[in-house]
Formats: structure tokens, C-alpha cells, sequence
């Protein structure tokens, strides 16, 4: 079968993206879409996969990668607080890429739209050595109420959604050898963690809600909780003080972790790609906070410290330690 044309992949990525949505004047197949972007402030943020480097075809379908890579741009926009409305979807593909691979990528991503309530509205799509995804998002959020990195203050607690470690804990089993594995696979453990790298989750209402209580600063834990809170402490110039019996690590992630011989506090710290959101948030608002999240989303708040004047440190059995600068750098 030869391959396909370029403009053969866009008409069928038009079939695959045809849906009228609210606000889109001029959808995909033009030079550019046309939006009406409302009353609210407009967020902007875009994201790139590339193989090799997050993502190797042996241990993602093509399918999860589409919606896994909508999914964490998306994350970016939670983090301010805002909700997303559209995206455009950049590809690099080999010569030797598949229509049927690229239409499969473009399915995932529909149904990440879907379950998002946004719409993609366009892209463009280029030969590469390796195949490269970009995507960029377009969010909305009330004038005045996006929540940055930099406004964190001494005495604000230290709030962090969901659970930790479980993608990394996925991405350790989906690498390791067949044969240390293969009975782990088959846990309920297993599968969960498996799942947690493949198909992380957007906490784009937990965002709002943060948002709405109050949070001084917030970020989305993409590269790992410790270089994150690094980050959030740079941007604001303060301090921070977390403890390590209050993180709130999967128990599928300590299953695995302790099938693989891994520290599940690590994978907590350093691992990345968790999506949650951590954030700084007034004492007095973290309980009705946990609340809400529990009643609106079927989420968890998890208080795992405070913000202080400086220095960023952990404790750990009453002791004190520097907080290390783990996670994920693209550089490093």
C-alpha cells in the first residue's frame, strides 16, 4: 500500500474531527481557525512530545499517546485555574509513518477532547527523523482570577490533589525485563500504575476550585514534586517545609515500587508525571477545600506542609533535611 499523501492524512483528519462546537467560527481545512474567545482572559500554553525522549512506540499505543498528550498541555491550563476551550495539534512524522498509526493518534486525541470539553480547531503536519507531537492549548479563565507560581506567602499550606507516584511506578514496570514483570502486570497494582502513566487526568475542575479558595500559587506536577515545589519557591521567593509521612503516595505505586525494589517516597518525589496539582492555600480554607473537591470530583486535598520564609526542606521522622532538586529535566 503506498503511503499516504499529506493532504490524504489532513482530509482524514477532517472526517475524524468534524463536529460543530460552540465558538468556532472557521474549523479545521482552513489556513487558520477562527474562535470567538468571550469576556474571559485568554491562557495560552503548548507542550511537545518527541520520541525517544518522552515516549518510545514499544511501550504506548498510538491511541494512549493522542490522549495523553492533549491531556498534560491540558494540565498546564488547571494549574492557572483556567478551562480549556481549543487546541492545535503539530506533527513530525517519519516517511515511514502509517495513515492507519496516524489516524489511531488522532482517535486518542478526539476522545481526550471529548472528555475535556474542548475542541481542536487545527495543526499542521511536517516529515521528521522521529515522530513529534506538539500541541498547544487555548484556555479560558475570569479576568484577574489566573493563579501563577510566584504568589505563594509564609503560613500558606501546602495542598497537593490525588495521589503520587503511580506514573512512575508504571513508567519503572513498563521498562523493566519481560521476565521480572510479567506476574506484576497481571495485578490490580499493576494495571493501576500502568494506567496512571499512560492515562493521566487533567484536574481541571480541582483547579477552579483551588482557584476559587483562594490559592496564592499553583503548579501542576509534571516533573516531579520536588523540583516543582522548587520552582513554585523561586517564583515566589519563599520558603517551604514538607514531611514525608503526609505525602500521599498510591498504594499501587508502594505495591510496585516494593515488587521492583524501588523507594516509593523517590517515585513520589522525583518521579513526574503525576498531573496533580500542587498549591498554596490559606489554612482557614483547606478543609472546606477537601470538601468540595470530595463532593464535586471524587477527589482528595492532602495538607503536606507550609510555606515558610526560606529554604526548602523535607522532614522525615522529626528530622530535617534540604529538600533535593529531583525530578525530570530535559537538559540534565
Amino acid at each position: 500500500m503506498p503511503a499516504a499523501s499529506e493532504d490524504d492524512l489532513i482530509d482524514a483528519v477532517r472526517k475524524v474531527l468534524s463536529d460543530e462546537a460552540p465558538g468556532v467560527i472557521v474549523p479545521v481545512g482552513d489556513d487558520a481557525a477562527v474562535v470567538e474567545p468571550g469576556r474571559h482572559h485568554v491562557v495560552l500554553s503548548t507542550d511537545m512530545l518527541v520520541e525517544g525522549v518522552h515516549f518510545t512506540l514499544d511501550t504506548i499505543s498510538a491511541q494512549d499517546l493522542g490522549h495523553k498528550a492533549l491531556t498534560v498541555n491540558v494540565s498546564d491550563l488547571a494549574a492557572m485555574g483556567a478551562a480549556p476551550r481549543y487546541a492545535l495539534i503539530a506533527l513530525g512524522l517519519p516517511s515511514v509513518a502509517e495513515g492507519a498509526w496516524v489516524m489511531e493518534l488522532y482517535g486518542g486525541l478526539r476522545e481526550a477532547a471529548g472528555d475535556l470539553g474542548m475542541t481542536i480547531v487545527g495543526g499542521d503536519m511536517s516529515r521528521s527523523e522521529q515522530h513529534v507531537i506538539s500541541v498547544a492549548v487555548v484556555g479560558a479563565v475570569a479576568k484577574g482570577r489566573a493563579v501563577t507560581r510566584s504568589g505563594a506567602r509564609p503560613g500558606d499550606a501546602l495542598v497537593v490533589t490525588g495521589t503520587l507516584g503511580a506514573a512512575a511506578a508504571g513508567l519503572a514496570l513498563a521498562k523493566s525485563p519481560p521476565q521480572d514483570v510479567r506476574d506484576e502486570l497481571t495485578t490490580d497494582a499493576g494495571r493501576e500504575v500502568v494506567r496512571a502513566h499512560l492515562r493521566p487526568a487533567a484536574r481541571i475542575g480541582e483547579g477552579e476550585t483551588l482557584a476559587h479558595a483562594g490559592a496564592s500559587a499553583m503548579i501542576d506536577l509534571s516533573d516531579g514534586l520536588a523540583i516543582d515545589l522548587h520552582r513554585v519557591c523561586a517564583e515566589s521567593q519563599v520558603g517551604a517545609r514538607i514531611r514525608v509521612a503526609d505525602l500521599p503516595i498510591a498504594a499501587a505505586a508502594r505495591e510496585v515500587a516494593d515488587a521492583l525494589r524501588l523507594d516509593p517516597v523517590r517515585l513520589a518525589l522525583g518521579g513526574g508525571e503525576d498531573y496533580e496539582l500542587l498549591a498554596a492555600i490559606p489554612h482557614e480554607v483547606v478543609e472546606p477545600t477537601r470538601h468540595k473537591l470530595a463532593e464535586r470530583y471524587g477527589s482528595s486535598l492532602t495538607e503536606i506542609g507550609e510555606i515558610t520564609e526560606s529554604g526548602v526542606v523535607i522532614e522525615d521522622d522529626g528530622k530535617e533535611r534540604p529538600l533535593e532538586r529531583t525530578g525530570w529535566d530535559h537538559f540534565a
